[in-house]
């Protein structure tokens, strides 16, 4: 009856499965909603999960970024079709401690640490010159030094209130079960497809 751990088994399957099957089981679609109400989606990589929830990074800056500080609710989808197997969270999103944040961008290439510095993501830009520049720039600032993590660059936990496991089933007959979040326990019903 946790659902963290029946999660953690399958995306262990999924990494299993070869990579022309299944490019990334870490991709995730991640739906948020801004302070209008309309709802955005985009694919996120999963860079963590534990008993606290699914972890991802990004520009606090972008999109995703200030809607998730207006409204800190999210939903998650993963679909590993080579599995058969859809699986939908949702719940209430938190950032990650600093620590945390510091220690995964420093395991990151480091033309990806460079990026993060370099890219305004989700504004306008010019052209693709303006981007190649600003990535000159900042690898002029730390030629032969660390790339720090900059300070508008982190993770942030979706804590699970609800999840869902859909395996496929012949003629439509697919398992659903949902788990919901009762106090410190789960709660497991299932649902018709």
């Amino acid at each position: 009856m946790d659902p963290i751990e029946e999660f953690r088994a399958l995306f262990a399957q999924a990494q299993a499965v070869d990579r022309s099957r299944l490019p990334d089981p870490t991709a995730m679609s991640l739906a948020t909603v801004g302070a209008d109400g309309a709802p955005d989606v985009r694919i996120v990589l999963l860079k963590g999960v534990d008993e606290r929830g699914f972890v991802f990074y990004t520009n606090l800056r972008s999109r995703k970024g200030r809607e998730l500080a207006a409204v800190p609710r999210a939903a998650l989808c993963f679909y590993w079709p080579a599995l058969d197997v859809q699986i939908r969270v949702e719940g209430m999103v938190e950032p990650v401690s600093d620590a945390e944040a510091d220690a995964y961008f420093a395991s990151r290439a480091r033309e990806s640490q460079v990026g993060a510095w370099a890219s305004s993501q989700s504004e306008t830009l010019a052209s693709m010159d303006e981007l190649r520049e600003r990535v000159k720039e900042i690898e002029q600032r730390y030629a032969g030094a660390p790339v720090p993590r900059p300070p508008h660059w982190s993770g942030r936990r979706v804590r699970p209130i609800r999840i869902e496991f859909w395996h496929a089933g012949a003629y439509r007959l697919h398992e659903r079960r949902v788990f919901e979040r009762d106090g410190n326990d789960w709660s497991m019903r299932l649902l018709f497809p």
